[in-house]
């Protein structure tokens, strides 16, 4: 009985130790191995990060992440277009995407948007009521490398000043930038502002 017993145990553990390599090898590697060759087939651009490069191959960032463009002091570079606030870490950190978890009526969140609003109305020379919520407040992520077409908009004056380049000129960057709702009907209008400051640097050979 007891060698009968220890058979069949071990017939049971040898069968689990195959099921587990078989799965392994199908569910762990192949699977896996399947689902990347796709992608990279598919869609390399997306599979490998959405990255944006400048015209030398150097790469730059990601499409879906945003940045700063502001001077080691935390002050908005006057010859980029700026993308809307950061709460994750420190800012666009995308190790730490989060948004502020501040409630529309919470103080801190309303003196950080009036602070915002007048600091972008004086930079740009323009009334605080004409300034998109989308420049004052931050995404839920983060790390929304977005902004509206109204606040690319408003910095086009600015951005052209500091460049010293016609306004027009930057606004069809802006134009050409302005990237449609997903199918036409899911989301917004928006403007990816490292791809737009890239193209403005590349345009004038300084990237």
């Amino acid at each position: 009985m007891m060698n009968t017993a220890t058979r069949t145990a071990g017939k049971t553990v040898w069968v689990s130790i195959r099921a587990l390599l078989a799965c392994t090898l199908v569910l762990g590697l192949g699977y896996t191995a399947l689902v990347t060759g796709l992608g990279q087939l598919a869609l390399p651009a997306q599979a490998n990060g959405s990255t944006v490069t400048t015209a030398d191959g150097d790469v730059i960032g990601s499409a879906l992440i945003g940045q700063s463009f502001t001077d080691a002091d935390g002050a908005a570079l006057p010859e980029y277009f700026q993308s809307r606030p950061s709460a994750a870490g420190d800012g666009y950190d995308a190790g730490a995407s989060s948004g502020s978890n501040w409630g529309p009526e919470h103080p801190e969140l309303i003196a950080a948007i009036a602070a915002r609003r007048a600091e972008i109305a004086l930079r740009d020379g323009v009334p605080e009521s004409v300034i998109p919520a989308d420049a004052v407040t931050a995404s839920s992520s983060g790390l929304d490398p977005h902004i509206s077409p109204e606040y690319a908009a408003l910095q086009v004056a600015r951005v052209a000043a500091a460049r010293g380049i016609p306004a027009a000129e930057v606004a069809a960057l802006v134009a050409a930038h302005t990237e449609a709702p997903d199918l036409g009907v899911l989301g917004d209008r928006r403007v990816n502002v490292l791809r737009l400051n890239l193209d403005l640097d590349e345009s004038e050979g300084t990237a």
